[in-house]
């Protein structure tokens, strides 16, 4: 299993637009970036993910799973896009800020740490561990 992070602005998309989704799910479409759609082309069922929310609030705020892989984006006709759907699987206790991840020397190479406007990427596993701890799993 693999462990990723997806940044969503909360104004359009947010952790309760996520969870009313249920166990359907979400294409995760709108990716207009090459690293983060090879991110998605990489991920695998059952794969787990952070919910981030972008802009201001600067946190994870969940885990989601994902449940479909890579396919065509419908939310164009350009077939360079593509992206995979994604389900709610739990809220974090207590949300995770950027500024707690930058305080944490244990995820000084983290790659939110590091290149905040990624959209899709990738969590280590030992990186997952402490940002779970920190959200109160």
């Amino acid at each position: 299993m693999a462990y990723w992070l997806f940044k969503s602005e909360p104004s359009t998309w947010g952790w309760q637009n996520q969870v009313a989704k249920g166990d359907v799910g979400e294409e995760w479409d709108g990716v207009r970036n090459y690293q983060a759609r090879n991110n998605m082309r990489l991920m695998q069922l059952g794969d787990l993910g952070f919910f981030y929310h972008s802009q201001k609030e600067k946190a994870v705020v969940g885990i989601v799973e994902v449940c479909a892989l890579a396919h065509p984006d419908s939310t164009t006709d350009d077939q360079r896009w593509e992206c995979v759907d994604i389900k709610a699987v739990k809220a974090l206790a207590n949300p995770v800020t950027l500024e707690m991840c930058k305080a944490e020397p244990r995820l000084t190479d983290m790659v939110l740490v590091n290149n905040t406007r990624l959209s899709v990427q990738p969590v280590r596993e030992a990186e997952w561990d402490v940002i779970c701890a920190l959200g109160g799993l």
